[in-house]
């Protein structure tokens, strides 16, 4: 089966950096195999067989913690569960000079609907969605300073996400569907 591994805070700001070439070894050395890093900021995609996404989960955070001493949070979701979020994601939606759309990934702990009511949410100024796994979050640039989005930076929420932006999404969909 595919998975994508998302790596939470990694090469950010010059904090827990990791070199992917590195990183790729260490997914490898665990089992995982086809291994695939995008860009720097933690997106590992690869297959294993037999282990659920918790398993994988646990493992890969404890090999990244041997062999980069790092606590690091790793999202695994299955190409099925990426495939969904891709789906509810407005086409007309992307991340460029006049928009900011999110795809904020979220712990299973919080991973429920209800997760909106704890959000800051700007009528008329951001479109937010629930999908499982996912919280969608779009802003017209003009208006980001108004949005709520920059209100879920600290929160407790903001903690059990990892953020990637539509455009990032939509390429570790396309890569996960050449495996």
């Amino acid at each position: 089966m595919v998975y994508i591994a998302l790596l939470r805070g990694i090469n950010v700001g010059g904090k827990n950096k990791i070199d992917m070439k590195l990183l790729k070894q260490t997914f490898e050395q665990v089992g995982m195999q086809d291994v695939v890093t995008y860009i720097n900021t933690g997106n590992i995609i690869f297959s294993s067989n037999d282990l659920s996404k918790n398993e994988l989960s646990r493992i890969l955070e404890e090999a990244i913690h041997k062999d980069f001493d790092l606590d690091i949070k790793v999202v695994v979701r299955s190409f099925d569960d990426i495939k969904r979020i891709i789906s509810a994601i407005p086409d007309t939606w992307k991340n460029d000079n006049e928009m900011k759309s999110d795809v904020m990934l979220l712990w299973d702990e919080i991973d429920e609907e209800s997760v909106l009511e704890k959000l800051t949410i700007k009528e008329n100024i951001d479109t937010v969605k629930y999908v499982p796994g996912a919280i969608l979050w779009s802003v017209d640039k003009r208006n980001l300073t108004k949005s709520g989005m920059s209100k879920l930076i600290g929160t407790k929420i903001y903690k059990q996400v990892t953020v990637r932006n539509v455009n990032t999404t939509r390429k570790i969909y396309e890569l996960m569907s050449k495996l």
